[in-house]
């Protein structure tokens, strides 16, 4: 099922984008999840995930164990 984001959502795109369009994400933060989306169709599907799936997810690319 799908749920519409909350309105006033701040995205934050990722560090590693760069200004002539390359791939790149944005985040949003929400009470219990972080949101994903593609920064080049920013009305596309939107990815929940929640916070401690996140954190795992981003610990395991920092540590190059994914």
């Amino acid at each position: 099922m799908s749920r519409p984001v909350p309105t006033g959502v701040q995205w934050h795109k990722s560090s590693y984008s760069n200004g002539s369009g390359g791939e790149c994400v944005e985040i949003a933060t929400v009470r219990t999840s972080l949101l994903v989306r593609d920064s080049k169709n920013p009305d596309g599907p939107v990815l929940a995930v929640p916070r401690g799936e996140w954190a795992a997810f981003v610990s395991a690319v920092r540590h190059e164990t994914v």
